[in-house]
């Protein structure tokens, strides 16, 4: 019989899926680092466990010990006020502890943290039920980061090894491109109330939006191929000045994870291995300023001045009429900035999303990799212009 709290059967329920997300990998796979922004999968499984240990174990179990004093710096991320951390581009170099090491660490700090839940859920303080909470959401964002850095590492594989054969779902066809139009007025947008969610979607607060259009789904492969074959990587017209220095710098010609053999056509790799593209497939692994370029391209060949939504627009759209997000995170025209009024939550966790509101674009919506929980209106993703390891493609706007 099971009589775990809610809480205490949500916090295993979300910790054995981390685990079974890791389950097909080899310890090889688990200690690799592909790239600075990447992260190794040991690092992954042992992070969200340092973030229990620090924030909550730390502060309120009796007679606290560390399971490793040094886990304290090597396994911090950015915070700060909790002390040292080990380097973010050398995170593949700790290949001490091992991954047996690290699911010990998970296995010790889980039967600690059932032990501090076992409490009904209603003696639980309020601070603890927060903080539990929010390290919860904090490991499923990581759920999404496993898998897309994993990916990434072994596309670096000339063996385009597979993650496992069912782990992105197939595509539908694609319904013909439509638009759904919004009238001028005041909207409000950030959370609402009710539910979890993080401080940067916070306060709610009056936007005015002039009347609008958006497509009815993202962008999808074939859609993309058309503007590969017409040139615009090649072609200056289509790009940002910066986005343009990146196409140059990066001598890109094609999405990420694409390629030509110039005879059978292109293929993309998926964590199920290399495949045909599949033009009814969303078009994925876009940085903002291949998702602008597009846009501006489009707009010249339909001759409508089609763009990518703000932010006010998107979050408008999917909380009155549209189902949006789930396929793709979706690029909007945003910075990402604090809304009017925006608060920082007290202490260290404060740090988990306000000073990184700088050089940075919004995304809306949500991957088929995201957790269902984390797909609402207000939830705001955000990483540089130049970032498209994500899942991260675009749907198109206009005027009304």
């Amino acid at each position: 019989m099971n009589t775990a709290t809610p809480l205490a059967q949500r916090y295993a329920d979300v910790r054995a899926h981390t685990l079974a997300l890791a389950a097909p990998l080899s310890e090889a796979d688990c200690q690799v680092q592909s790239m600075p922004d990447a992260s190794p999968t040991k690092w992954h499984l042992a992070h969200v466990t340092w973030f229990f240990e620090t924030f909550v174990l730390e502060r309120f179990e009796p007679g606290f010990q560390p399971f490793h004093p040094a886990f304290r710096v090597l396994f911090n991320s950015y915070y700060q006020a909790v002390g040292d951390q080990h380097p973010r581009p050398q995170r593949g170099l700790i290949t001490r502890p091992d991954l047996a090491t690290v699911r010990a660490y998970r296995a010790q700090l889980d039967e600690r943290m059932a032990g501090l839940l076992q409490q009904p859920t209603t003696h639980l303080s309020h601070e603890l039920a927060e903080l539990v909470e929010l390290g919860l959401q904090h490991e499923q964002q990581h759920q999404e980061l496993l898998l897309t850095d994993i990916k990434h590492l072994l596309s670096c594989n000339p063996l385009a090894p597979v993650y496992s054969p069912d782990a992105e779902p197939p595509p539908g066809p694609a319904a013909p491109l439509e638009w759904t139009g919004f009238a001028e007025g005041l909207a409000h947008m950030g959370h609402s109330g009710s539910g979890f969610a993080f401080d940067n979607e916070s306060p709610r607060h009056p936007v005015w939006l002039q009347a609008y259009a958006l497509a009815n789904r993202p962008v999808t492969q074939g859609e993309w191929l058309a503007f590969v074959t017409d040139g615009g990587y090649t072609d200056p017209r289509w790009w940002m000045s910066a986005g343009w220095d990146w196409v140059r710098a990066q001598r890109a010609s094609a999405p990420l994870y694409w390629e030509s053999d110039g005879e059978d056509g292109w293929t993309v790799f998926t964590l199920h291995g290399r495949v045909p593209l599949n033009p009814h497939a969303t078009a994925t692994h876009l940085c903002w300023f291949e998702a602008d370029a597009y846009a501006r391209w489009l707009g010249a060949q339909t001759g409508q001045a089609l763009r990518l939504p703000t932010e006010a627009e998107w979050e408008h759209a999917a909380a009155n009429a549209m189902t949006l997000g789930g396929s793709v995170w979706e690029w909007t025209n945003s910075a990402y900035l604090p809304h009017p009024g925006y608060r920082p939550w007290a202490g260290a966790v404060g740090e988990y999303n306000g000073k990184f509101m700088v050089n940075q674009m919004v995304l809306k919506g949500g991957s088929w990799a995201t957790p269902p929980g984390h797909v609402r209106p207000s939830y705001r993703n955000f990483f540089p212009t130049d970032a498209r390891w994500q899942f991260t493609g675009l749907r198109l706007a206009r005027g009304a």
